[in-house]
């Protein structure tokens, strides 16, 4: 056999580790995923979530960007709105413990791509700059989740 350079080492190690981690074998929380389709994901406990914001994820100031997160289940199953006792809070980017939220938008279910029911808001960004959105919640009584706390970071020109 040939022996493999370094580089051929590393291309190696980073597949084996995709792979691992596809296959929920790798390391999960705190795991944060962005894939080609400008969607983010995001896994707390035993619930994972995609993340997406209308207009590609390129938000302004003063004009509704329209957000929707896809709750899964570990094995892929999607918790609807309808399951979850969710909230959405939006914060400044420094913010301090115990900050009350800049505005906390109401959830309604939303169908978006291949899911139905999901968790999605309305938001109107007053200006520019960088803000926090942190979705978390708890199982109604007829579901079966860990309660959650999701944070992901928006950048708003």
């Amino acid at each position: 056999m040939f022996p493999l350079s370094n580089k051929s080492k590393s291309l190696g190690l980073l597949v084996f580790l995709g792979l691992l981690i596809e296959a929920g074998i790798g390391p999960m929380p705190p795991l944060k995923l962005t894939s080609a389709l400008a969607h983010e994901v995001e896994v707390s406990g035993d619930v994972a979530a995609t993340f997406h914001l209308e207009p590609n994820h390129n938000p302004r100031a003063g004009e509704t960007a329209k957000v929707w997160f896809a709750l899964t289940r570990r094995g892929g199953q999607i918790i609807p709105l309808e399951q979850c006792n969710c909230n959405l809070a939006v914060y400044p980017k420094n913010r301090k413990e115990g900050d009350k939220p800049l505005m906390e938008p109401p959830l309604k279910a939303v169908s978006a791509e291949r899911y139905k029911g999901i968790p999605g808001a309305d938001i109107v960004f007053p200006k520019a700059g960088i803000y926090e959105l942190q979705l978390s919640g708890a199982a109604k009584t007829a579901a079966n989740f860990k309660p959650f706390k999701l944070t992901y970071k928006v950048t708003v020109r």
